[in-house]
């Protein structure tokens, strides 16, 4: 209790530091009730301002595109090994020798290890501010977090790396996912669901656009001394800038008693959705089993997902050898070109899941709007665990259709439950905290982020050990996926309306009164009054949806040579 006062005293001279700073730079346009919208203002700018965020962080999902060129940064063409005298302390610091993969991918470790703290650190903080502030300094972070890597690169010191982009940019990522999230469900409470999914859908969609223009910026940049790391780092730390200040500055709220022209909130209960109208304090959130239980759902769904993602391009090699490309050959009996051509078709099934990790983001949230939140987590969790059930057996007999689409739904349900969650923790919690709230939950995706991979990759080693051939190799894996997945669905049916003695009172809660009465006696609001212009909205989306496209587009490229 006491850590948690000190917690929120330290965070709440922060904010005081932040005004004061504010103040100095003339910089009141971030204050909180300086971003409530006119009564003219459109709902549909939120989202793509949120995509213009989202978009750029999800650039930590493809950080892996930098690996191979960052492990011969100095040695250009081959690395230049390290002796064995050289530990991971070592690495941090020497200048004569390239950096390991397997080092390098600490900077991955430590994007969602300080995503899941940053968010539940300072969810509350951002709620108290606004999203507008809390975007800005969330571009701060990723962006200078970026450059402080450049430098790094440029001086040879991972460390710099990991402070740079691991923990400031960490921190960034964090502020950045959850900004939007109170925001859009305020402006959608009529389709929560379809309004965290856009956003949500674009952090699943960084990496698609990131990772094929980082591609071109390091050939762009690279010379026979120099790999083009640290160009590309500052030039996409350029742009992002440009883009996540826009979507900030773009955020607007909506006044504290908006609500949607001819909607009418349904009551608590009808159709048993466990929609309420009231709002809890974050502060309670940790006391109440609901909580927990939502933290369970979300953990098993994601550490399910997660583990088959960082596994999908060698498991589908391993199981399916040379049937991939025509040969009755398994993997292990494989020439080396034969290997590489099959490596090319499983760099497709990469790029196909991706897609569908990103459409099930968007399409299963918007459905769960329909279908209620609960029997949404119900669907994922019986038709993963029948898909994961069923995938040793069309392994076996060879169905590379039954293999691939079955993996395929179970990433989209794996999206699906990052896009649903933020809409889930809204109907049970209310909507007023529900930033600081996901923020708190989102430290299940940390722990699953640890727990997922290492049940998949520990379970494939240890399979091997006991000399089990590599195409069987997975099939126990899937079993356990499905069991967690069946801990999942337990969690998820256990869950019900919240007890009325956590709930605040009836009048608005203390932050939305504060805004509402300053909002009056400021006698304002920001932006106009009059009706935005379509083509205003159609700008903003055309700005996020023009990069999206180009994604794809790249994206499709890779998922034909699957096909092919």
């Amino acid at each position: 209790m006491y850590s948690w006062l000190g917690l929120n005293n330290s965070l709440a001279l922060f904010d005081r530091i932040m005004a004061l700073i504010m103040d100095k730079l003339a910089l009141h346009f971030l204050a909180k009730e300086r971003s409530i919208a006119g009564s003219g203002f459109n709902r549909w700018l939120v989202p793509p301002a949120a995509l213009a965020i989202h978009l750029c962080i999800g650039m930590a999902y493809g950080f892996s595109v930098f690996w191979l060129p960052l492990s011969k940064a100095l040695g250009i063409k081959e690395s230049i090994a390290c002796g064995s005298e050289v530990g991971f302390f070592q690495e941090l610091f020497v200048t004569t020798c390239d950096w390991r993969i397997s080092t390098l991918g600490w900077m991955y470790t430590l994007f969602f290890v300080f995503l899941g703290s940053s968010a539940a650190l300072w969810g509350g903080w951002l709620e108290q501010v606004g999203p507008r502030k809390a975007a800005v300094v969330s571009t701060f972070c990723w962006c200078g977090g970026m450059l402080f890597s450049a430098l790094g690169i440029y001086l040879h010191q991972f460390w710099m790396m990991l402070l740079g982009s691991g923990v400031i940019g960490g921190i960034g990522l964090g502020l950045g996912y959850i900004s939007p999230v109170s925001t859009l469900i305020k402006w959608f409470p009529d389709r929560r669901g379809m309004a965290t999914g856009m956003a949500i859908m674009g952090f699943g969609g960084g990496a698609m656009i990131g990772s094929p223009l980082a591609t071109l910026l390091m050939k762009a940049f690279a010379t026979p001394t120099d790999v083009g790391v640290m160009q590309t780092f500052i030039v996409m730390a350029l742009i992002y800038f440009v883009f996540m200040l826009s979507g900030a500055l773009s955020y607007r709220i909506p006044a504290s008693d908006w609500k949607p022209k001819g909607w009418v909130p349904m009551d608590a209960h009808v159709g048993k959705r466990m929609i309420t109208l009231r709002h809890i304090h974050v502060k309670h959130v940790f006391r109440i089993k609901q909580f927990w239980l939502l933290w369970g759902v979300l953990c098993m769904n994601v550490s399910a997902g997660i583990g088959v993602i960082g596994m999908s391009s060698p498991m589908l090699q391993e199981v399916f050898g040379g049937r991939l490309i025509g040969v009755a050959k398994t993997y292990g009996e494989l020439d080396k070109a034969e290997l590489a051509a099959i490596a090319t078709v499983a760099a497709g099934f990469t790029a196909l899941l991706s897609l569908f990790n990103i459409g099930g983001r968007f399409f299963w949230a918007s459905w769960s709007d329909k279908l209620g939140r609960k029997l949404t987590f119900i669907v994922f969790f019986v038709l993963g665990c029948l898909l994961f059930i069923s995938i040793p057996g069309s392994a076996n007999a060879g169905n590379k259709l039954l293999f691939v689409g079955a993996f395929c739904i179970i990433l989209s349900m794996y999206g699906g439950g990052f896009a649903t969650v933020p809409a889930y923790l809204a109907d049970l919690f209310g909507t007023q905290m529900v930033g600081a709230i996901h923020g708190r939950l989102l430290t299940a995706w940390a722990t699953a982020g640890i727990m997922g991979p290492v049940i998949v990759n520990y379970m494939r080693e240890y399979q091997l050990a006991l000399g089990i051939p590599r195409e069987q190799v997975y099939n126990q894996t899937m079993l356990i996926l499905a069991g967690m997945l069946v801990m999942g669905l337990l969690c998820n049916l256990l869950i019900q309306p919240v007890a009325e003695k956590w709930f605040m009172t009836d009048e608005m809660g203390e932050d939305e009164a504060q805004i509402y009465a300053t909002e009056l006696m400021a006698g304002q609001q920001s932006g106009i009054t009059q009706p935005t212009k379509p083509v205003v909205v159609l700008l903003a989306w055309s700005i996020v949806v023009i990069p999206l496209a180009w994604g794809m587009y790249n994206t499709l490229i890779n998922v034909s040579k699957f096909f092919y």
